[in-house]
């Protein structure tokens, strides 16, 4: 990958990562976190996810740079 193809990627992921802490601040305050929590939990992993995967893709970028 091209340092803009990774730069796009993290952007991406960004996207993914502000919605994510929107939609999870929302969980928290209409108690949607204790009304479903495996939902809730789910949400969580994702954004897990999407900060490892930005992590990489940032140190890959610094890497082919």
């Amino acid at each position: 990958m091209t340092g803009k193809e990774h730069q796009q990627v993290i952007e991406k992921l960004d996207a993914v990562i502000q919605d994510t802490r929107a939609l999870l601040e929302r969980f928290e305050a209409t108690g949607m976190d204790e009304a479903m929590p495996a939902d809730y939990q789910q949400l969580n992993e994702i954004l897990e996810s999407a900060l490892k995967q930005q992590h990489e893709q940032t140190l890959a970028m610094l890497k082919s740079s």
